[in-house]
């Protein structure tokens, strides 16, 4: 079982003014450093918490990529716990676990016309590697089995529920469509089921 070794307060956002909380762990079954990122709720309500399994993303959460919606989805994430409270699992799993220098070749054969799903194809990977498991040690060390989840992947929602954490609701998060990332965003609801508005 992990357990939490560290914690540290930070204030996150794009105006660095919502108060958030940072723990490390130890005992994970990978050698990945993920952390949570845990908001407190302005009224101490009781409620089954909001959690986000945002994968990282340097291009998108910190360089603000034209190509997916990844900063727009953890800002979005961040405002709505910053009201309300929730924890953020911050897995370092770049590239839906092809990481970053494969991604960035994936970057290059979409702009040759191949959707982000066909590219780590094509590099030989599949369509998405992550794994959850962490994510799930992480959030029994932190004392929850039944969460509600911040996702519009299906993929995220069987895994948990493999791993044995109850998800009381779904809670989609917002299109975030921009120039450079439509075919992107079509490619994640048309392949990948994702529970997103696309016009």
């Amino acid at each position: 079982m992990a357990e939490v070794r560290a914690r540290v307060d930070l204030k996150v956002g794009l105006k660095s003014n919502i108060d958030a909380e940072i723990l490390s762990f130890t005992d994970l079954q990978s050698d990945k450093e993920h952390v949570a990122l845990i908001f407190k709720a302005a009224d101490k309500s009781d409620q089954i918490p909001l959690v986000r399994m945002h994968s990282e993303c340097l291009t998108g959460d910190v360089f603000h990529s034209s190509r997916c919606d990844c900063g727009e989805q953890l800002e979005e994430t961040i405002n709505k716990m910053g009201e309300q409270g929730g924890i953020i699992l911050y897995l370092r799993q770049e590239g839906r676990g092809i990481g970053l220098y494969n991604k960035i070749d994936a970057y290059r054969l979409q702009s040759e016309g191949m959707n982000t799903y066909e590219a780590n194809n094509h590099l030989g990977f599949g369509d998405d590697l992550r794994d959850f498991t962490d994510a799930s040690l992480m959030l029994k060390a932190l004392g929850l089995d039944k969460i509600r989840l911040i996702t519009n992947n299906p993929k995220k929602i069987k895994d948990l529920t493999d791993l044995g954490i109850e998800i009381e609701e779904v809670v989609n998060t917002s299109a975030h469509v921009k120039h450079g990332n439509e075919s992107y965003l079509k490619a994640k609801v048309s392949h990948g089921k994702h529970k997103l508005d696309i016009k």
